[in-house]
């Protein structure tokens, strides 16, 4: 069965949604948001960001407010929210998971390690 479009979002579009929930603003401010709150992390080049704001605006996710020359403003719409809520929780889920995951290990870890610790060693062998 195929991937539903923008079914998960790659952090890129992620982080656009994120930025656009702070308001209206042009690509290039949403790029700056974006290299700031992830401390550098994720940078995005023009074609990336444009390929994503037209994607979103096809979709709904996000609307034009403004043009001023060649400048553009979006803003986020109710499905662009509803899209960003809906990846937080998988993310929550998959942290969640992996937390589950790392208890269990760390467990059968420490388990294991204290059953060798309680081995006696075995002299003249």
């Amino acid at each position: 069965m195929p991937k539903k479009s923008l079914e998960n979002l790659t952090d890129s579009m992620f982080y656009v949604l994120m930025a656009l929930r702070r308001g209206p603003m042009c690509g290039i401010d949403a790029a700056a948001f974006i290299e700031e709150k992830t401390k550098g992390a994720l940078r995005l080049g023009p074609a990336t960001l444009y390929t994503i704001l037209a994607k979103f605006e096809k979709e709904g996710y996000l609307r034009e407010v403004a043009v001023d020359g060649r400048k553009r403003t979006y803003a986020i719409t109710d499905k662009g929210e509803a899209a960003y809520q809906e990846e937080v929780c998988r993310l929550r889920r998959c942290v969640a998971d992996a937390d589950s995951e790392g208890r269990r290990w760390n467990e059968q870890h420490n388990a294991g390690s204290e059953v060798r610790m309680a081995v006696p060693a075995l002299s003249g062998v």
